[in-house]
């Protein structure tokens, strides 16, 4: 299946934010409907993340062959999005603006919802996502990879969450995020061999999430 992305520049809290839309070939091509929208969350932009950070479009790509009309969106600071980085605090508000653009496109109103993050973009999601279960919105499944639970406060998620994290990982050791799961009673599903950014194994990245919708 062949991805088709678009960029453009949207109003935010605090200036225009980047967002990208990935469309499957046969939505494109037959106008037929897909199943629904899904947000990807990048990695610290401190650090080098964007939305073309190879993790985020595994992610972005996965979901659009899951049928699911998904959108990217720079942090503050990063590629054509304005502002400076907010610590994970702004960013919050960010990408609700971004959410609030997506159920305005025609059509997506009402569309099951995905979300899914890397790395820092765990911690900003899981607020976002905490806010919207207080406001009564449904949230159809979470996709949390690298969840950043050693180096940031990242919120309880609903149980339909599939964490996924590599086994060696560096950055995020595996025990904080057992650590985060337990009490929650989360599992965990573990990429044996892989580091945080996932070299190598991202085609097993992409086939645990494609299993986990079967």
């Amino acid at each position: 299946m062949n991805v088709h992305t678009k960029k453009f520049l949207i109003d935010g809290p605090v200036g225009k934010i980047e967002v990208a839309v990935d469309t499957p070939d046969e939505n494109r091509d037959t106008g037929a409907a897909p199943r629904g929208i899904a947000l990807v969350a990048h990695p610290h932009p401190l650090f080098g993340g964007t939305m073309d950070n190879k993790v985020a479009q595994t992610l972005a790509r996965t979901l659009v062959q899951l049928n699911y009309v998904t959108y990217r969106a720079n942090f503050r600071g990063v590629g054509q999005t304005q502002g400076e980085h907010d610590k994970g605090i702004g960013e919050r508000d960010d990408l609700r603006a971004v959410l609030d653009f997506m159920r305005a496109q025609e059509g997506q109103a009402e569309m099951p919802l995905v979300l899914a993050g890397f790395s820092f973009g765990t911690f900003v999601l899981s607020h976002v996502a905490a806010r919207l279960k207080e406001e009564g919105h449904a949230i159809e499944r979470i996709v949390f990879v690298g969840t950043a639970a050693s180096n940031w406060e990242v919120a309880p998620v609903p149980e339909n969450t599939l964490v996924i994290h590599g086994e060696t990982d560096e950055t995020v050791p595996i025990q904080s995020v057992y650590d985060w799961a337990a009490p929650q009673e989360l599992p965990v599903v573990v990429i044996p061999g892989a580091e945080h950014f996932l070299h190598r194994k991202l085609h097993i990245l992409k086939r645990i999430i494609v299993d986990a919708w079967r």
